[in-house]
C-alpha cells in the first residue's frame, strides 16, 4: 500500500539557530557579569539599553522617558544645535551651540535617571549632575570636537575672517593655482632669519601654489615667471633671483603682516620671504574651501 506524502514541518519545540549577532550579546553579557553590573538593580522604569543609548545620543533619553512630544523637541533641538555648530564653525555662534548641546544632552540624561535619583538628597542629585556633565563633556564632546577640527575641518582666523580648511585633502593632488593652508615653521615659537635681523612668528600661512616640484621660477624687477610664463611681481619680492622648486616642495609667496623695530632693510625682508616661499610637504595643513554651505569664503 502506497504511503501518502506528508510534508515535513519544523517542530515547535526545536530551538532556533543562533543568529550572526548572537556573539555580541554573549560578549555583552559576559562583560556585564565580570563588571558586576548584573548586581545593579535599576528601577523598572529604566532599562540598561535605553541608559546606554541615551548616554551616547543627545535628546534620546528624553524620548525614552517621555512624553513623546518632549522627546521630539529634544531630538530636533539637538540636531539643530549640531548643524549650527558645523555651519558656523569658528564663529561665536558655533561655540554657543556647542555649549547648549552639551547642556541639553546632560539635562535630558538626568531627566531619564529621575526614577533612580528621586529619593536621593539634593546634594547627591547635584553631585550626580555635575559628574555626569563632566563625563559627557570629557568622554564624548571634547574628543569629538578635537577629532573634527584636527582631522576633518579646521577654522582658521585669517585677516579678521574665518576660513574653514578641510584636512582630509591629499597633498599629492595639489596643482598650480590651488590654495593651501600651511605651517610657517616647524618651530612652535617662530624662527630667526638673516642673523636675527628678521623674526618670523609661528603660525599658519594661506596662499596659492605658484609652482610645483621641478618648476623653474625666475624673479626680475616688477615680474616673476614660472616655466617662462610671466606674472606681476608680489609684495616684497626681490629684484632678481631664480630657483628650481625641489621635490616635495611648493613655491608659495608668503602673505604676512610686517611690523618694524629697528633698522631692517628691504633686502633682508625680501630674502627672508624668498626662503619661506619654498614650502615643504611636511608643512601642509589643509586646503581651504571656496564655499562653506551658502557662504563664500573670501581668501586673502
Amino acid at each position: 500500500m502506497a504511503q501518502s506524502f506528508i510534508p515535513e514541518e519544523d517542530s515547535a519545540y526545536y530551538p532556533p539557530r543562533a543568529r550572526w549577532y548572537s556573539v555580541f550579546f554573549y560578549f555583552g553579557n559576559n562583560l556585564r557579569r565580570r563588571l558586576a553590573l548584573d548586581r545593579l538593580a535599576l528601577p523598572r522604569e529604566m532599562k540598561i539599553g535605553e541608559l546606554v543609548a541615551g548616554f551616547f545620543v543627545p535628546g534620546l533619553a528624553v524620548w525614552f522617558r517621555g512624553p513623546r512630544l518632549w522627546g521630539r523637541a529634544a531630538l530636533t533641538a539637538s540636531a539643530v544645535l549640531f548643524l549650527i555648530f558645523i555651519v558656523w564653525l569658528g564663529y561665536p555662534a558655533a561655540n554657543l551651540a556647542f555649549g547648549l548641546l552639551v547642556s541639553l544632552h546632560c539635562t535630558g540624561f538626568v531627566y531619564y535617571c529621575n526614577p533612580l535619583m528621586a529619593t536621593e538628597p539634593f546634594r547627591s542629585r547635584l553631585a550626580f549632575t555635575l559628574l555626569l556633565l563632566l563625563a559627557i563633556g570629557l568622554l564624548l564632546y571634547v574628543p569629538a570636537r578635537s577629532f573634527i577640527q584636527g582631522h576633518c575641518l579646521t577654522p582658521l582666523q585669517m585677516n579678521g575672517q574665518v576660513v574653514v580648511v578641510q584636512r582630509i585633502f591629499q597633498a599629492r593632488h595639489l596643482q598650480r593655482g590651488d590654495w593651501i593652508a600651511y605651517a610657517l615653521h616647524d618651530e612652535e615659537q617662530g624662527e630667526a632669519h638673516n642673523g636675527g635681523a628678521v623674526w618670523v612668528r609661528a603660525g599658519m600661512g594661506l596662499g596659492p601654489v605658484l609652482a610645483v616640484a621641478g618648476d623653474q621660477v625666475v624673479i626680475s624687477s616688477n615680474t616673476f615667471s614660472v616655466n617662462g610664463i610671466s606674472h606681476p611681481s608680489l609684495p616684497h619680492m626681490p629684484g632678481a633671483g631664480s630657483l628650481t622648486v625641489p621635490e616635495n616642495h611648493w613655491f608659495i609667496w608668503p602673505n604676512l603682516d610686517i611690523s618694524g623695530h629697528g633698522n631692517v632693510s628691504e633686502a633682508s625682508i625680501s630674502s627672508t620671504m624668498l626662503d619661506m616661499a619654498s614650502v615643504n610637504a611636511t608643512q601642509f595643513f589643509g586646503k581651504p574651501l571656496h564655499r562653506w554651505f551658502w557662504r563664500k569664503q573670501i581668501l586673502p
